[in-house]
């Protein structure tokens, strides 16, 4: 039965994870958690976000760091993608009239984060490009996000609402930054035991969000939530979400071709400098924003995440079948 579903939801392109994080709102929005709960539902939450960073520098290899050097330019026109373009249209739909100020503050958020790992490394190898590149580009973009995802939210989120401040970047540096260089320098001791037990890590990666998650609707819940976001918003989200991404990967296309990329190098600029980390997007969100903002911050970010999914899955495919048929 477990079997048939999966299939079903690979035949569908909808990431599973998904439907966890969709379970995890429901439960939030009916059983949020309240007074001394909601306190220790964000202890945990925390922890579970120092413990997620902790292993991404643990994973990282300072080989692929080298490695991914060599190929600086389709390294730094990834990065613009991901930290000027994106924002740049980020701030475009936020100034849409008629949209509720936090789903609005959660489009330009979701603009401001570094891309994904996993999904764009995969979809690359499908659609035969050049993964060595991927995986250093991602990387990188997950690094660069850490320092440049605070300084982009105090700028243009939390500092034109109450004045710049350095809040945030020090949260990130106490919360996120210090056990994120911990795991990295730790990695010749811990780094065999993290490769050889990557599976079970990776079900603590996705509980860490999913507490979060929690802690964040159901504080947004008691706060009225689901009173002040219509369904109409919910589905101009999704089609803001559809029409960001595509004016993104049409600007990676004709950017890697003017820049003369090889077609492995432009798949690469396609997938990583289109898509933005859900995985690292909660966390932050949680550290910079207040508890009663997360919620309606991340809910854009989780359309977002599968729309992505969905469109990247189907263009790897057809980059396959073309390159099998030239």
């Amino acid at each position: 039965m477990a079997a048939a579903v999966n299939r079903l939801l690979a035949r569908l392109n909808i990431d599973p994870y998904l439907l966890l994080l969709v379970g995890t709102v429901g439960l939030a929005s009916i059983l949020p958690a309240r007074g001394i709960w909601a306190d220790i539902a964000g202890g945990i939450a925390d922890a579970g976000i120092a413990l997620l960073f902790f292993l991404h520098g643990a994973k990282l290899s300072r080989q692929a760091i080298v490695d991914g050097a060599r190929a600086w330019k389709l390294h730094v026109t990834t990065m613009a993608l991901t930290f000027v373009l994106f924002p740049l249209i980020g701030l475009g739909v936020q100034a849409i009239p008629g949209l509720d100020p936090a789903l609005a503050t959660g489009v330009l958020f979701l603009t401001l984060l570094p891309s994904t790992v996993q999904s764009s490394i995969a979809f690359t190898a499908i659609a035969g490009g050049n993964v060595a590149a991927a995986v250093c580009s991602a990387s990188f973009s997950n690094l660069a996000g850490i320092f440049a995802t605070p300084l982009l939210t105090a700028l243009l989120i939390t500092g034109r609402q109450s004045g710049f401040s350095t809040d945030p970047v020090v949260a990130i540096a106490v919360q996120l930054l210090l056990p994120f260089l911990a795991g990295h320098f730790l990695r010749p001791w811990i780094g065999g035991f993290v490769t050889r037990h990557k599976q079970v890590l990776g079900y603590v990666d996705r509980g860490s969000i999913l507490l979060v998650v929690y802690a964040a609707f159901g504080a947004a819940v008691l706060e009225g939530l689901w009173g002040r976001v219509t369904p109409g918003e919910l589905g101009l989200i999704a089609a803001l979400s559809l029409a960001v991404l595509a004016a993104v990967m049409i600007a990676a296309v004709l950017i890697g071709k003017a820049l003369g990329f090889a077609r492995e190098d432009r798949i690469v600029l396609l997938f990583c400098g289109s898509k933005k980390s859900l995985a690292t997007g909660v966390p932050l969100a949680g550290v910079l924003f207040a508890p009663t903002q997360v919620g309606a911050v991340i809910l854009p970010l989780m359309f977002f995440h599968q729309i992505q999914l969905m469109v990247c899955a189907v263009l790897a495919r057809r980059f396959a079948a073309a390159a099998k048929a030239a």
